[in-house]
């Protein structure tokens, strides 16, 4: 036993592995990463404010000043005496608040449509994706069933400025508890690794009663935006909601906390899903099963086998035309209204609570 931070901490027996990471960056680096922001010539005329802006951040980098705002946890937590965020806060105020509206029955229901496309009309590609067409003709099913909808469109990475998601740092592999509900690795001031997008995103998943994911195939694989998106809802998957259990980021208690029983909780468990998978030559199988196993694993229910959709567009034809080929191909946009209707069905039976008594209750022997 010993104090850490005014607590007593029980020190694990599992041996924390380190090693890997780089020492900080030199001055000299850190200058030239700082500097790279502001290439442009217009900003020389403020190149003396940019010293005294770049002198700040290289100490709050070298004293590690990740959540430079915090305040005290409060009652409902382990630790109420905590420091902690006020940002991460603020994220898991929006989802508790979103989560209410959600079981609330006298709320209409909402599904959250999902743009996997990293392309738009705002960048470099010059034009629209079909990914975001199929998504359109989607929403016009849902919008004329009287369901609220929200849009994510992924692309808007790629096109909107300091839009971020940042990539899943693995938490979860040290200790399931380390994985904070909602994560809690960003934003990290000390890094500038700030304007994370999914603190919006985190309260979009959980106000939705269906989700929706339309995607092309990038190399046989989801497109990189839809992946990052993945990849940091795994807090959603047994995360921890008290990040003062684990003292912020403290491994061997993470570790101590999972060896002693972790219930693995589903925090979006209970919403049901459809998958529209897009592609030109190959890939789309897997990419859809892929898909549909994560959505299973999470806990969402599936809106049936209408509601799993993957389909080539214009197989082995030029990209140039391919717009063109979508609006002969009247088949597959039947079928992605079909993927919407079927999901607005499962909806209305979830809601009703009419779906949840055809899925069997059953306990998982190995949580995980």
């Amino acid at each position: 036993m010993d104090q850490s931070e005014g607590y007593i901490v029980t020190k694990s027996v599992i041996k924390i592995r380190t090693g890997q990471a780089p020492e900080p960056l030199k001055r000299v680096d850190f200058s030239k990463r700082f500097r790279g922001s502001f290439f442009d010539p217009a900003f020389r005329a403020e190149d003396a404010s940019i010293n005294r802006l770049e002198e700040i951040a290289w100490h709050a980098y070298i004293e590690g000043r990740k959540s430079p705002v915090t305040q005290k946890a409060g009652t409902g937590y382990a630790n109420p005496s905590y420091e902690i965020s006020t940002e991460w806060l603020a994220t898991k105020k929006s989802i508790e608040e979103a989560q209410i509206r959600w079981q609330d029955s006298a709320t209409s229901s909402r599904v959250l449509l999902i743009c996997g496309s990293a392309r738009n009309d705002g960048t470099c590609p010059g034009e629209i994706s079909k990914t975001f067409r199929l998504l359109e003709i989607a929403k016009t099913i849902l919008k004329s069933s009287k369901i609220e909808v929200d849009v994510l469109d992924l692309s808007l990475l790629t096109s909107e400025y300091q839009l971020r998601i940042h990539p899943c740092k693995g938490c979860v592999s040290t200790a399931m508890p380390l994985c904070h509900w909602p994560c809690s690795c960003y934003p990290n001031h000390a890094l500038n690794q700030t304007n994370d997008w999914m603190a919006e995103i985190y309260e979009k998943w959980t106000a939705a009663h269906g989700v929706i994911i339309v995607t092309p195939v990038y190399w046989y694989q989801s497109p990189s935006p839809l992946k990052l998106m993945i990849d940091r809802l795994v807090c959603a998957d047994g995360g921890n909601p008290d990040p003062t259990s684990t003292l912020g980021k403290k491994p061997e208690m993470a570790k101590a906390i999972e060896m002693a029983g972790w219930d693995y909780p589903k925090h979006l468990s209970g919403r049901v899903y459809g998958v529209v998978v897009h592609g030109d030559v190959a890939g789309i199988e897997e990419s859809r099963r892929a898909l549909s196993d994560w959505l299973d694993w999470m806990g969402f229910i599936d809106a049936g086998a209408q509601a799993r959709l993957e389909r080539y567009i214009g197989y082995y034809e030029p990209y140039a035309n391919s717009h063109d080929t979508l609006d002969s191909d009247k088949m597959v946009q039947e079928e992605v209204k079909n993927v919407a209707r079927a999901l607005v069905k499962a909806v209305i039976e979830l809601r009703a609570g009419t779906l949840a008594k055809v899925q069997a209750e059953l306990k998982r022997p190995r949580p995980k």
